[in-house]
């Protein structure tokens, strides 16, 4: 009886973000109109630069990855957020639901947004800029993407322990954290351009290692002998660390009293 009374549980937050998400406009509005313009700006300022084609894709993956990290990210992100602003925080800690249930449940729905938002950047690469996305293969495309949504879930978690900590002030880390961790990671730029101690930075960000393994399909070179093995290693060891942090902080959350403070 347990495995299905957690399902219901972690289907019962997939389903809240999903409705919150369909009634939303600007939910939609965000999946569609800012990917769109993120690859018409980028690439159309590819065409003025006149780049060759192997750079032109090297930039399109690096405005790719950025709009599906935000939107997979921000359903997590959001997951306690929509809790603060409705003033309903400590009922949803007095029901008989764990973090884990929040956690994969908004999860999901930002990994469904994410898949979304990565066919349409992806059709569009192809459509505009003559992007060839089967050259990675289905293997390689897929393993891409489950470095991007690990990422995501890094981040995510990251800011919901903000959240416990600092309530509403954290929402703005929300974008804020994975701006700073994409400028770091090398996705318009190669990571051997930036400054000495800032490029030691992006060896400990599991995305750089992802970037690279999927750019080397087009051209360019593995700095990094296994990029997976430190990719996902990276990705494993940080979100044990982001659950625990989450754990603690809404532990400590509950004995100061912050869940009461961000009720009604």
């Amino acid at each position: 009886m347990k495995l299905p009374s957690d399902f219901y549980k972690i289907w019962a937050f997939a389903a809240r973000s999903a409705l919150v998400n369909r009634r939303n406009v600007f939910a939609i509005f965000e999946m569609l109109f800012w990917p769109g313009v993120a690859i018409f700006s980028v690439g159309l300022l590819t065409r003025f630069l006149k780049l060759d084609p192997e750079t032109v894709t090297f930039i399109l993956i690096g405005a790719v990855s950025m709009n599906t990290i935000q939107i997979a990210q921000l359903d997590l992100s959001y997951a306690l957020l929509y809790s603060v602003w409705a003033k309903s925080l400590k009922h949803e800690f007095m029901a008989p639901v764990r973090l884990t249930h929040i956690l994969v449940g908004s999860g999901l729905v930002g990994l469904i947004r994410g898949f979304m938002v990565f066919v349409v950047m992806g059709l569009l690469s192809m459509w505009l800029f003559d992007m060839d996305l089967s050259r990675p293969g289905a293997d390689g495309l897929m393993i891409f993407m489950a470095g991007m949504f690990l990422n995501a879930a890094i981040i995510g978690a990251v800011v919901l322990a903000l959240v416990l900590r600092f309530g509403q002030r954290a929402e703005v880390a929300a974008w804020a954290f994975s701006y700073l961790m994409l400028l770091l990671c090398g996705l318009y730029y190669p990571v051997s351009v930036l400054p000495p101690g800032v490029r030691e930075l992006a060896q400990i960000i599991p995305l750089t290692y992802f970037l690279e393994y999927f750019r080397h399909f087009y051209g360019f070179p593995l700095h990094s002998a296994h990029p997976l093995i430190y990719g996902f290693s990276q990705s494993v060891v940080y979100l044990c660390l982001c659950y625990a942090l989450v754990q603690y902080t809404l532990k400590s959350a509950r004995q100061r009293g912050t869940l009461l403070r961000l009720s009604e």
